[in-house]
């Protein structure tokens, strides 16, 4: 939920106006959209490079991943592997643009442990190729917006281990 959202969704629980600090937070909010849309903006422009450069690291160095009895063996689970992390990429976006972390809990972090364990996926490789993306990715952003964005990359490293 955008700081928006929740400042009005917690003044009118309480019947009351926003306070001057909640309406200093969505100035801020606000100030900062231009920058979160640039950074959502070479994400998205990007995608194909980032997943496409972070799924070569990862099946370098996890080689287990993509060889027979791999979960990313064989030319349709190595697609399905990088759809994966494409989706990931995708909630990142969500997040850098809202500026928080909801989108991404509640679209993507929420039960996913739970399902690639079920599937028998390796959890740490799954993590190492989000990790990968926001390697690429921050190459791809100046220091402060490769920060922001990374913040979102750790939220979706963080809800899988």
């Amino acid at each position: 939920m955008s700081v928006v959202t929740k400042s009005i969704v917690n003044a009118d629980a309480e019947a009351r106006y926003l306070s001057p600090g909640e309406l200093d937070r969505i100035k801020s909010f606000v100030t900062s959209g231009e920058r979160r849309l640039r950074i959502a903006q070479t994400l998205t422009e990007n995608r194909e490079r980032i997943v496409k450069e972070a799924g070569d690291q990862l099946f370098q160095k996890r080689p287990d991943v993509v060889s027979p009895g791999g979960n990313a063996y064989g030319e349709e689970m190595t697609a399905t592997c990088l759809r994966d992390m494409d989706y990931y990429l995708r909630l990142v976006t969500y997040g850098v643009v809202s500026g928080d972390v909801t989108p991404i809990e509640e679209i993507g972090i929420v039960g996913a442990k739970e399902m690639y364990n079920s599937l028998g996926t390796p959890i740490p490789a799954v993590v190492e190729g989000i990790r990968g993306m926001k390697s690429v990715a921050s190459a791809l952003l100046s220091g402060e917006d490769a920060s922001e964005a990374g913040s979102y990359f750790d939220y979706v490293i963080g809800g899988l281990q």
